[in-house]
């Protein structure tokens, strides 16, 4: 049976959210893994790229090399130019194709890194590997809700979000073990380094058989391959449940055009969205990399010593999956955009009494809310902007509204380092709650509905 993009869609949407689905969602995510341990890598490796006197806590200017602020910022840039400048490869070329690429080129790209001998060396190897990182999350947010069916795209987020965010934790540890010391003579910083970069080789490996996305073969005119593919996802949720499927629904929604282009974006109904989303992602890095990569750093800026910091933040970091996990309890049973308004608020408190903290206990109890909440904003969006789009497109509106996350991200990075210079964690928190204003208020005055409709319909 040959199929249309509109019948292709209604089979996804009548499948079970069972074992063959689940182990997609399992593969897809691992890769997932390595963006937040490369991001969260500079959080825990930057003592030591003191201590090794690369880098200085007090950098000559804004803009200096050897500063933590420019080495933070690297990155992101790095993945800005991965969002926005290689998005749309996933539109023309296919998802699956982005994932064999992208893990390859950042793996050998932070090998490389871990090699550097110089501030300016480090930085330029951290902005090469941050576009490989940039292109998979584009690649995940896209692929993740065109397999996944309607009614359970909420609890795929979450858990992809949690086996995600198991990686914060993982190299938090390594960095209290590592970074303060040299094994076999090595700054502990390079061993941090080079671990995360052979785990992408492993990751690599085991992704190398994932399917294609059907609804993009459809798009793309290739029927019979996604007849194919169709076949096989319904025989293998056959077998999981050991029921036979539902009859699909009627054809989601007609024949699309078979290729799209960045004007899309800018034009109605998509331009309010593209607007919205791109406030949004300014605004939202503010509060999970602002908080979540300057966790040390705060702790010393609070009077913490360096080892006492680094313990801290790891204790801190343990909360990062939970968030997700507690998440799939509520991820397909509230709206998408009062699940960010909610976290949103939860941030902007948090974040304030955290900064204003002494007593040890409680600096790690409001640590952990603003992460909590930081992560469940997370998954929330990250399924949000990917059903925005209809998905001839989704891949370059993903790449470009999640391109100005990267933006913030470099630019929160030096404005933290200067706020924090000369205002301490109070000047930060400030800055980070005065975001999520923002934020919450673009959200929930213009944010669209998502939960249980079909990508179709809410791309249409």
């Amino acid at each position: 049976m040959l199929t249309s993009e509109g019948n292709v869609a209604a089979r996804l949407d009548r499948l079970p959210f069972s074992r063959s689905l689940w182990n997609l969602v399992v593969l897809i995510s691992l890769g997932g893994a390595f963006e937040l341990y490369d991001i969260f890598l500079a959080t825990y490796i930057t003592p030591g790229l003191v201590a090794s006197h690369l880098f200085t806590s007090t950098p000559s200017g804004f803009f200096a090399i050897d500063s933590i602020g420019f080495f933070v910022s690297c990155n992101f840039a790095g993945m800005f130019l991965g969002c926005v400048g290689f998005g749309y490869v996933a539109d023309r070329l296919g998802r699956r194709s982005i994932f064999v690429f992208s893990l390859l080129w950042y793996s050998i790209c932070s090998g490389i890194m871990a090699m550097q001998s110089s501030a300016a060396g480090v930085d330029f190897w951290r902005f090469v590997a941050g576009i490989g990182v940039g292109l998979e999350q584009v690649t995940i947010d896209t692929f993740l809700p065109e397999i996944v069916p309607p009614e359970a795209r909420g609890r795929a987020f979450a858990f992809y979000q949690f086996l995600e965010f198991c990686a914060v934790p993982i190299v938090a540890l390594f960095g209290w073990l590592l970074v303060p010391r040299q094994p076999f003579g090595i700054d502990g910083w390079r061993w941090v380094t080079l671990i995360g970069a052979t785990g992408a080789i492993i990751v690599w490996w085991l992704r190398r058989r994932l399917p294609e996305s059907p609804r993009w073969l459809a798009v793309h005119g290739r029927e019979k391959e996604a007849e194919l593919l169709l076949a096989e996802l319904e025989a293998s949720a056959v077998r999981d449940t050991g029921a036979p499927l539902p009859e699909p629904a009627r054809e989601i929604a007609p024949a699309q055009p078979k290729s799209g282009n960045f004007g899309e974006l800018l034009r109605p109904p998509y331009a309010r969205r593209t607007l919205v989303l791109s406030v949004f992602n300014l605004m939202q890095t503010i509060a999970f990399y602002g908080f979540g990569s300057w966790v040390p750093t705060l702790l010393i800026a609070k009077g913490i010593f360096v080892t006492t910091s680094q313990k801290y933040a790891f204790i801190i970091a343990i909360a990062n999956p939970v968030g997700p996990f507690l998440g799939m309890l509520v991820a397909d049973r509230m709206e998408r955009k009062w699940q960010i308004v909610s976290a949103g608020i939860a941030i902007a408190v948090s974040a304030t009494l955290f900064a204003n903290q002494s007593d040890a206990v409680l600096i790690i109890v409001f640590g952990v809310a603003v992460t909590l909440a930081n992560n469940w904003m997370s998954f929330a969006f990250h399924n949000y902007q990917g059903e925005l789009f209809p998905t001839r497109v989704r891949a370059r509106a993903v790449g470009f509204v999640y391109s100005w996350s990267r933006v913030s991200a470099a630019c929160a990075s030096l404005v933290i380092n200067f706020l924090l210079v000369r205002g301490g964690a109070p000047a930060v928190a400030a800055f980070i709650a005065l975001a999520m204003v923002v934020m919450t208020t673009v959200i929930a005055g213009f944010g669209p509905r998502t939960r249980n409709l079909a990508l179709e319909q809410i791309s249409e």
